[in-house]
């Protein structure tokens, strides 16, 4: 309040200042210009020289005879006036008395009401904060207050290991005392780690929500800006204001954008992201000590981030946030389907299985879609079918029912497809169909979907191998019944040659070369990308790498025809439903390869 009363007494004195400079400026205005006295009029009125008089209450504007001005004087009460001037022969023209309308006075004051605006309105940038004139160096940061968001830990699932971490620091900061009586220390700077999607910067809204001290948010993108300096000095600002609110929680998102590698890329010793990563590297654990300020940082690149700033003491904690599994996917879908109306044969546990490596922003996304589509469709409830038609939306695309295929490329998609189908249900091992479809999706003509029953963690060679055999079904399907080889299989033999390539030079997986590792990615520190790749072997062992990678491929391959050649009734099977349904689900594919009558799928006419 007393910051109030200042503010308020400063603009009272500027602005009797300012009342006071006009009125001088006015006086001294009318004071420049000299009128004639009462009585140099009634000397010239003696004389015979005025003309006529203008009489508009005590003034009088007359003209004289030897003179094309007029002028004008004040007088007093003087009743012979009248008299005296019809007695000399004056034309006497008498008016009512100056009236200065509203607008008058406006116009007047016009020009220092628009000086006092746009004083005001610079006083004002300069003391803002932001992109205001003269405060480009102050922090972008905003305070969230409990009003604004309404976020707890109840609206953020699937991530219970992270959830305890950070419920732990909310803890110390209501009570410190538990955790001082014992001699620990509050950490200073906690790291959200984890794929994109996956809720941290929703973690970090629930302790906005959950915590009663203030915090304040900001991106590492705002440290980022044109100017020499500004970074650094909008860090410092950054942590005054979180001093002069402790205790309090900063939360920076997409901290990689100012925490990268020092001494790498372009820049040099005196690249301005460097000066910003100093200066916050000494705001978190320099001389100065912050007592009370905790920084919660989030990224989904943590192998580009400084070590400096991931030692003890200014990130004393990394807590990595997953991808959810089975449980998780099922709490997520709970706290997301609360909102819409959901029919009785919804089982969320069921689509939680269904989906597996599927983030949190992928699951709403589900959610949401599944809510259009039974809008779309004037539904009252959200059902099961909207769900699955939303998953495989999610997955696989949409639908491009409105692409004309001719019927002699359907039937190439068709035997394509079941190629793939059949070999993925022969081998052992292998994730089960979800679906496949002949209806472009996508960027894709036809799609076979496998979905793992469980989550993986870990694959192991047969199943490698299993599925580059998977992939080159649908190439060996075209040679074995059309006898020739399309454009289709592209995306096939880039998948299959590059898991190939990494079994070899990367997990080891070869017999004949053993379990070494070929070949060293040299990352770009800014870009964050394989940019080269260095050749720590020899010609001969180079040789050796690519024999390998293109048996194991041939070798996928002869199997995949061996597979379907001995099955060449299923796969016309497979081929003349696809024709007919368009898309089949594991169930529908099942039944056919169990018990439908075989016959080819026809030609076009």
């Amino acid at each position: 309040m007393n910051q109030v009363y200042k503010n308020l007494a400063l603009w009272m004195v500027i602005g009797l200042i300012v009342i006071l400079l006009f009125t001088v400026f006015q006086g001294a205005q009318q004071g420049g210009q000299e009128q004639p006295n009462f009585s140099e009029f009634l000397r010239a009125l003696d004389q015979g020289r005025v003309e006529s008089v203008v009489i508009r209450g005590n003034h009088v504007t007359y003209s004289l005879k030897d003179s094309a001005q007029t002028q004008r004087t004040y007088i007093v009460e003087y009743p012979d006036l009248v008299k005296t001037l019809k007695e000399r022969g004056v034309r006497i023209a008498v008016k009512p008395p100056d009236s200065n309308p509203w607008y008058a006075i406006f116009l007047q004051w016009v020009p220092m009401l628009l000086f006092i605006g746009v004083w005001i309105f610079f006083m004002r940038q300069m003391q803002g904060g932001g992109a205001k004139a003269l405060s480009f160096g102050k922090a972008r940061a905003r305070l969230i207050s409990e009003k604004q968001n309404k976020i707890t830990f109840q609206d953020v699932a699937g991530v219970d290991e992270a959830k305890e971490e950070l419920r732990e620091i909310i803890d110390f900061l209501k009570d410190p005392q538990k955790f001082q009586k014992l001699g620990g220390k509050i950490p200073k700077g906690v790291l959200l780690v984890g794929p994109p999607g996956t809720g941290k910067t929703l973690l970090a809204k629930a302790i906005a929500g959950e915590s009663n001290v203030p915090f304040f948010s900001i991106s590492g993108s705002d440290f980022v800006e044109m100017f020499v300096g500004v970074g650094a000095s909008r860090v410092r600002d950054l942590f005054d204001q979180g001093k002069k609110h402790a205790p309090c929680i900063i939360f920076m998102d997409e901290i990689d954008a100012v925490g990268r590698h020092r001494g790498a890329g372009l820049g040099g010793g005196h690249d301005e992201r460097e000066q910003t990563l100093n200066q916050l590297l000494v705001e978190m654990d320099g001389f100065e000590t912050n007592e009370g300020v905790i920084l919660v940082a989030a990224t989904n690149r943590p192998d580009v981030l400084d070590p400096a700033l991931l030692r003890p003491g200014r990130f004393d904690r990394q807590v990595v946030v997953p991808r959810p599994d089975v449980k998780g996917r099922e709490e997520i879908l709970r706290v997301h389907a609360r909102r819409i109306p959901l029919a009785p044969n919804v089982e969320l546990k069921v689509l939680a299985r269904g989906s597996p490596g599927f983030s949190g922003a992928d699951l709403a996304n589900l959610v949401n879609e599944a809510a259009l589509l039974a809008a779309r469709q004037n539904k009252k409830l959200v059902e099961m079918s909207d769900f699955e038609n939303a998953k495989d939306k999610v997955l696989m695309g949409v639908e491009r029912r409105s692409m004309i295929i001719s019927d002699t490329e359907k039937r190439i998609i068709a035997y394509h497809e079941a190629g793939h189908t059949l070999v993925a249900d022969f081998l052992p091992g292998t994730d089960p169909i979800h679906k496949v479809t002949i209806i472009p999706r996508g960027r894709a003509l036809g799609l076979t979907q496998q979905l793992p029953l469980d989550d993986k963690y870990n694959y192991s060679r047969d199943y490698l191998i299993n599925r580059i055999t998977i992939l080159l079904g649908g190439r060996a399907a075209e040679e074995i019944v059309l006898n020739q080889q399309t454009t289709g299989a592209g995306d096939d033999l880039e998948k299959a040659t590059e898991m190939a390539r990494k079994m070899v030079c990367e997990w080891g997986m070869s017999e004949k070369l053993g379990p070494l590792t070929f070949g060293k990615n040299e990352e770009h520190i800014f870009l964050g990308r394989e940019v080269t790749r260095s050749k720590d072997y020899s010609e001969e062992t180079a040789l050796q790498i690519d024999a390998e990678i293109k048996r194991i491929v041939v070798d996928a391959a002869a199997r995949a025809h061996q597979i379907l050649e001995e099955n060449i009734e299923k796969l016309h099977a497979l081929a003349r439903a696809l024709l007919e349904r368009e898309s089949l689900d594991g169930e529908e594919v099942a039944r056919i390869l169990r018990t439908r009558p075989f016959q080819e799928a026809p030609a076009p006419a």
